[in-house]
C-alpha cells in the first residue's frame, strides 16, 4: 500500500513543491543518513536495501516528520534522525507488503525479493526495523519511542488483518477502513506527530498533527485505490489493476459488490476469489465500477477524510510549514481530479 507521488504538477494546480523547498536541507541530511544505516559488512543488506531506496520512493513522510517538526520552532538533529527511522519503517514495510502479495514489480522494476528471494528480503526489512529503533534511542525521546514503536506494532496488526480479509467479497467498508488505518495511516500519524513531540510542542499541537496525519494517509491509500482502476503506472510506483490481479479487496470492489446484481456478484467472485483475472476480466471490472459509481464514492471518501486532516491543522498558527502541509492535502486528491 505504498503512495509515490508525480511532483511535476501536470496533474493538477497541487503540488508537494513547498514542502520540498522547507525541508530540502534536512532531507539532504536524511539521505545522508540513510545511506549510513543500511551500511553493512554483511554485502547483502546494503546492496538490497539501496534497491529499493533508488527506486523513487519521495519520501513523503519523513518530509512530514521535518516539516512538522519545524513548524514548531525545532532547531535540534532529533527530527532528522527520526525522520530517517520512519523512512526505515516504511521501506522495512514494503520489503514485507512485497513477499506477503507476493509481487513482481514495484515503481517499474523487479521487487527485491524477485532478484534475492523472500527471505532475504523479509530479513533485510527486520534489519531496518532495528536501524530505525537505534535511532529512535539515540534522540532520547521516550515520547517518540513511544509513538514510533505503537506504530511498528499497529502496521503489523493490519497486515495480519489484511490477511484475513483477503479476497473476501464480504467485507465490509468499516472492515477495510481499519485495515488501511492499521497498514498506511498509522505511520503517516507517527511520522506527523513526532515532529512537534521532539519540538516541545503542546498535547494539543500533537494531537493536532496526530489527526492530520491519520486522516492524510487514509486518503492518499484510498486515492490510490481509486487510480489503481483507472490511473496511470507512473503515479502508482506499480502498474494498473496490480490490486485486481492479485485479488485484493479495495473500496471500490466492495462498493461495486454490494451494489451489484446477482450476475454481476458472480463475476466479482470469479475475479477476485477464484483468480480471473485477465484483461477482459479488468476491462468489465472497471466498467462496473465506474457503472455503480464505486469510483466516485471512493474519491468522495477521500476528499472527506482530506477535509478532517484540514480541520485538524485549523486551530496552529499559520507558518510556511503549515501551509505546506495543507499542499499535500490538495495534492493528494489533484491525482484523481
Amino acid at each position: 500500500m505504498g503512495v509515490v507521488l508525480n511532483l511535476d504538477g501536470k496533474r493538477g494546480a497541487a503540488s508537494v513543491a513547498s514542502l520540498m523547498d522547507l525541508t530540502a536541507d534536512e532531507m539532504a541530511r536524511v539521505n545522508e543518513l540513510i545511506l549510513s544505516k543500511a551500511g553493512s559488512d554483511v554485502e547483502l543488506i546494503p546492496e538490497l536495501a539501496k534497491h529499493l531506496i533508488d527506486s523513487g520512493g519521495k519520501r513523503l513522510r519523513p518530509m512530514v516528520t521535518l516539516a512538522a517538526a519545524q513548524m514548531f520552532g525545532y532547531e535540534g538533529e532529533g527530527h532528522v534522525k527520526l525522520a530517517t527511522s520512519v523512512e526505515f519503517m516504511h521501506t522495512a514495510t514494503l520489503l514485507h507488503d512485497d513477499v506477503v502479495d507476493e509481487s513482481d514489480l514495484r515503481r517499474g522494476r523487479k521487487t527485491a525479493r524477485m532478484i534475492w528471494g523472500n527471505q532475504a528480503s523479509v530479513l533485510v526489512g527486520d534489519f531496518l526495523l532495528g536501524q530505525a529503533f537505534r535511532m529512535m534511542v539515540e534522540v532520547g525521546s521516550l515520547d517518540a519511542l513511544d509513538i514510533l514503536s505503537t506504530a511498528a506494532s499497529v502496521i503489523a496488526e493490519g497486515e495480519v488483518l489484511q490477511l484475513s480479509v483477503a479476497k473476501n467479497l464480504e467485507t465490509t467498508e468499516d472492515e477495510y477502513l481499519a485495515v488501511i488505518k492499521a497498514k498506511t495511516a498509522a505511520l503517516f500519524s507517527a511520522a506527523a506527530e513526532v515532529g512537534p513531540v521532539v519540538a516541545g510542542a503542546t498535547r494539543n499541537d500533537r494531537a493536532a498533527l496526530r489527526s492530520y496525519g491519520t486522516n492524510l494517509g487514509l486518503a492518499f491509500q484510498l486515492v490510490d485505490d481509486a487510480l489503481d482502476y483507472g490511473g496511470k503506472s507512473s503515479d502508482l510506483g506499480k502498474n494498473v489493476g496490480d490490486d485486481f490481479r492479485e485479488g485484493k479487496v479495495t473500496l471500490p470492489v466492495i462498493l461495486s459488490y454490494r451494489r451489484g446484481s446477482p450476475d454481476e456478484r458472480a463475476f466479482w467472485k470469479s475475479a477476485i476469489e477464484e483468480n480471473q483475472c485477465d484483461d477482459a476480466a479488468l476491462e468489465k471490472a472497471i466498467g462496473l465500477l465506474h457503472k455503480h459509481g464505486a469510483i466516485g464514492d471512493t474519491i468522495g471518501r477521500a476528499r472527506h477524510f482530506g477535509e478532517i486532516a484540514r480541520d485538524a491543522l485549523a486551530p496552529l498558527r499559520p507558518t510556511p510549514q503549515k501551509d505546506a502541509l495543507l499542499d499535500v492535502i490538495d495534492f493528494c486528491i489533484s491525482r484523481v481530479t
